[in-house]
């Protein structure tokens, strides 16, 4: 049996995880926990009270200049990162609220590099790169040697579940490299002054057969975002690989439904397969493979 242990907004969070066994269950009461906060204990399982109300929030962004006078860039910015295998988080929001990315740059809310990760009714708030769904591509990880914190670095693997949870942003919003499922989640839209957006920005190697998976999805925007101002995907790196199936769109989305990433070539590479086919979408999109088809 796992080791439970409580917390409250009053408790360092960081201090905590770092203190608790392997495999402790911690559950975390309501109130907002204005943390920075990096998971490197494998195992733990953390559980909100509410999924609204039980808030671990930071307002990094890119362009902020650190104590020593260097931009964070995107990778610093996170509010939560996970770094340890088998960790498990539910009924909880990670919220990045520094906004105005147009001119602050990305601003992180989660982060995940560790394997064997599940997210469960879960809410993910930001603007521009909202969810990290790691590891990097493998030219970030030798560029930024030196420079970014070893655990965030690790080129190893990552599985990744997102069940019934929100994820909202306005560009790029979900990106990386792992092997994850999306399950049942609302994808939101939020407004982006400068009114084109992407969903998701996948940097997958040619030998990842997985990559994103999108199923049962609802993609949904706020009020003000335009309608046809909106991408699903578009390749962060040329062999990017996303999967939508049976998802819900509502009428933010593009009709071409994708973007190469301007000045490149990678609509030659990218792998882009939505089910069922949709009238009008670019002509690089596949089929998906039987395999994921309900």
């Amino acid at each position: 049996m796992s080791n439970l242990l409580f917390l409250t907004p009053e408790h360092d969070l960081q201090q905590q995880f770092d203190a608790a066994a392997p495999g402790t269950h911690i559950r975390l009461a309501l109130g907002e926990y204005r943390q920075k906060v990096l998971i490197r204990t494998p195992g733990l399982i953390i559980d909100g009270e509410d999924m609204h109300k039980t808030v671990i929030v930071w307002d990094d962004y890119a362009n902020k200049l650190d104590e020593n006078g260097v931009e964070y860039n995107t990778f610093r910015t996170w509010t939560v990162a996970v770094c340890a295998p088998h960790i498990t988080m539910r009924n909880l929001t990670v919220r990045n609220d520094a906004l105005q990315p147009e001119t602050k740059g990305q601003e992180v809310a989660l982060s995940v590099l560790g394997d064997d990760f599940k997210m469960v009714h879960c809410r993910l708030s930001s603007t521009q790169d909202t969810l990290f769904a790691g590891p990097l591509p493998a030219d970030l990880i030798e560029r930024y040697q030196g420079f970014h914190r070893a655990e965030l670095l690790s080129p190893t693997p990552s599985r990744q579940v997102y069940e019934e949870c929100l994820i909202e942003g306005s560009v790029d919003f979900i990106f990386g490299c792992a092997d994850a499922l999306f399950d049942r989640c609302e994808i939101r839209n939020v407004y982006d002054v400068r009114q084109v957006g992407y969903v998701a920005a996948p940097a997958h190697a040619l030998e990842q057969e997985e990559g994103f998976l999108f199923r049962y999805c609802r993609f949904t925007s706020d009020a003000r975002v335009r309608r046809h101002s909106i991408y699903l995907a578009r390749p962060w790196r040329d062999w990017g690989l996303c999967r939508f199936v049976n998802c819900t769109l509502e009428d933010h989305i593009h009709p071409l439904g994708y973007d190469k990433w301007s000045g490149t070539e990678r609509n030659k590479t990218a792998r882009f397969h939505e089910y069922p086919p949709v009238s009008g979408r670019v002509d690089w999109v596949k089929q998906v493979e039987e395999k994921y088809l309900p």
